[in-house]
């Protein structure tokens, strides 16, 4: 990787004395990608815009920055990039100042980063997917970065399970020595989380203007060079939100207290209702259920680990199970839904059954019974 744009203020990136504004560090967060895995749901709006426990998944992320200290924002967006201005504006609602950069073609995970360079100033910049919910100290994370001296620190969450995913060995003092892809054999249970430090410095360096992906490309460059790659690791709460399991997992952990949020306040529990919405008498609430604005459920249905979009209805009897019902949605009287996806302004007949990852697009309507798996009539 080819030195470039030292940054703002001097040829060495650092301004004369008296004259350095730049804040201690920024956070750019990448929400650019289609959302293909959560489709119906993402036809209509980007991922990291649909209700988890009630707001924008965003809301999470953005909250947790704020927490930390961190007020300086960046968005890097793509798919639908005007929704996200005209929901957070300015930021000031949740006590950051929010600016918008857009792709106009996919730049991959390196690219998007360097697609916002013009607006980064500060010397240390820090980087989340925006399809990540975690847990994660941020001020020790950052604290980590500065008391190493490394050029890039990776925040690597501990897994059960690591051969999903593709792994990264550190050395005893806590550099990273490599990036491997998935393996059934991997040597550490130490995965990418999706949140780094970079120096300003090492983004300048990114090819402009091309897709580059920073797990193939940037981060084994930098080890290549023998450049200080380190790592901060640890056990956090940490989930990629990017399937409706994952999706409804997560919404659920959230309502239940299990992932934290400062976006989230009062008592957590099985379900969470929120103001505007119907619950009839016999309804059974649990598994951290989420029921939006306006929507209605009806006597006797039974909702586990269920996403309810505003305005959705749930008929007497329903059972939903591990589902999301989008927006306006309607499951008919002793239907049953479980580990599904109903997209908006579905509308779903009466003792219909949707089982095992069934998706239904928008505005589709089946008729009373017109999908069963069981013989029953």
């Amino acid at each position: 990787m080819a030195q470039s744009d030292p940054g703002p203020g001097a040829s060495t990136g650092t301004a004369p004395a008296g004259t350095d504004e730049r804040p201690p560090v920024q956070a750019v967060i990448l929400v650019g990608g289609k959302g293909t895995r959560l489709r119906p749901l993402t036809l209509s709006a980007p991922k990291p815009m649909l209700p988890t426990a009630g707001v924008p998944f965003l809301t999470h992320l953005l909250s947790r920055i704020a927490a930390a200290g961190i007020t300086d924002v960046v968005l890097g967006t793509s798919f639908k990039a005007e929704v996200f201005e005209q929901h957070f504006g300015d930021g000031s609602d949740l006590g950051v100042s929010l600016r918008y950069v857009t792709e106009t073609e996919p730049l991959g995970t390196g690219g998007a980063i360097r697609n916002v360079l013009s607006e980064l100033t500060a010397e240390n910049i820090l980087v989340f997917n925006g399809d990540v919910l975690g847990g994660t100290d941020v001020r020790a994370v950052l604290d980590t970065h500065t008391a190493s001296g490394a050029e890039v620190t990776l925040h690597l969450v501990r897994v059960g399970d690591p051969r999903a995913f593709g792994c990264v060995p550190t050395d005893d003092d806590g550099r990273v020595t490599d990036f491997l892809e998935k393996t059934q054999d991997p040597p550490t249970d130490q995965i990418n989380a999706g949140c780094y430090v970079f120096k300003r410095s090492v983004i300048a360096e990114i090819p402009p203007d091309r897709p580059v992906s920073v797990e193939r490309e940037v981060f084994p460059a930098l080890l290549a060079q023998g450049r200080h790659v380190h790592a901060f690791v640890d056990s956090a709460y940490w989930r990629d939100m990017g399937t409706p399991e994952d999706f409804v997992h997560g919404s659920a952990d959230l309502v239940r207290g299990i992932a934290p949020s400062p976006a989230l306040t009062g008592v957590r529990g099985e379900s969470l209702v929120h103001d505007g919405a119907g619950v009839a008498p016999g309804a059974l609430l649990i598994g951290g259920t989420v029921v939006g604005r306006g929507a209605e459920i009806g006597a006797r249905a039974r909702l586990d680990g269920a996403v309810v979009f505003d305005g959705a209805v749930i008929e007497a009897g329903a059972v939903v199970e591990r589902s999301i019902i989008g927006f306006g949605a309607r499951i008919g009287p002793r239907a049953l839904v479980r580990d599904g996806v109903i997209g908006d302004g579905a509308d779903i007949g009466a003792r219909c059954e949707l089982l095992r990852g069934a998706r239904v697009w928008p505005g589709v309507v089946i008729p009373d019974g017109g999908v069963r798996f069981s013989t029953d009539v």
